[in-house]
């Protein structure tokens, strides 16, 4: 019978805030501490260093793997793309539209970084040598692109917070916009789930939702509506993970929508970020100070 064990490793002192995780080419997990302006790197069951920021208030928030070997970043409130070498080199790339506040990025099938601009309705791109192209989205305003990811499709997709739909912005800039059928569902997370789908949380309905790429839409309810679900990633077997930020949980998600979800040790966490690491299991980082390690045992 298969198991879930769940570890926590402290990586700050509590104030710095763990936002979000991914897996580097080191065989490492980076993540951004969102209050303290630094970026952090764990090895698993290993040491942990961090890297101050030159703007302590810039607020780190999404990290990714780039396609040049170093790790990427958003700057919310530094309005800047920043970029880690391995070896701790940074770099940052001022956007051209102030305040845009900068949210998601994720590696392009292009060769580029694509980023969301959440405070100005906007998508980014931005090339490993940092040249920057901004594409506006549809008018409406105050629609708030937060997380993006690459489909199967070569397109990328995602979620519209306030606009409460899901966002395709395809190589050329196109863009086409799929509401929700739930009012005010308030999208954030979303990840490729293989097959021609895409997965993302609803944190403002309490739902996990499903769409494929010709923009057919699933929706399933967690069986705590006010468990605000955050982030979501797959696991190994193309299993979605779901963080559950309002009631201090991580959950799975089946094809079919059957849902399990899975205390986390210390009451409070706020879990945020949740990515598949290098040693097969999944991490979450947790804004009380902590990167937990999620792990199934005894098969998928």
């Amino acid at each position: 019978m298969n198991q879930v064990v769940i570890e926590e490793c402290r990586v700050d002192d509590g104030d710095d805030g763990p936002y979000a995780v991914t897996a580097g080419p080191d065989g490492a997990l980076w993540f951004t501490l969102v209050h303290g302006g630094r970026i952090g790197r764990l090895v698993p069951r290993g040491d942990m260093t961090s890297h101050q920021l030159d703007d302590a208030g810039c607020a780190p928030t999404i990290i990714c793997a780039g396609p040049d070997g170093a790790l990427w970043f958003t700057e919310y409130k530094g309005n800047r793309i920043g970029r880690i070498t391995v070896g701790g080199a940074v770099e940052e790339f001022a956007l051209p539209t102030a305040g845009s506040g900068p949210f998601g990025i994720a590696p392009g099938p292009d060769g580029a970084l694509w980023f969301t601009e959440s405070a100005a309705d906007r998508i980014g791109r931005i090339t490993p040598d940092g040249h920057v192209t901004e594409f506006a989205l549809p008018a409406g305003g105050a629609a708030f692109p937060s997380a993006i990811t690459a489909g199967d499709d070569g397109a990328m997709w995602f979620t519209l917070n306030q606009g409460h739909a899901i966002g395709r912005i395809g190589p050329d800039g196109s863009v086409t916009v799929h509401p929700l059928p739930t009012k005010d569902a308030a999208p954030v997370g979303i990840t490729r789930g293989g097959d021609g789908v895409l997965w993302f949380v609803e944190i403002g309905a309490g739902q996990i939702g499903r769409i494929t790429v010709d923009g057919r839409i699933t929706e399933f309810p967690l069986p705590d509506r006010g468990a605000r679900p955050h982030a979501i990633t797959t696991d190994s077997h193309g299993v979605p993970w779901f963080t559950e930020w309002g009631s201090n949980r991580v959950g799975r998600i089946t094809a079919d929508g059957a849902v399990t979800t899975y205390d986390l040790p210390t009451p409070g966490s706020e879990p945020h970020g949740i990515a598949l690491g290098p040693d097969n299991a999944l991490w979450v980082a947790l804004e009380n100070g902590a990167l937990a390690r999620v792990a199934v045992t005894g098969g998928a």
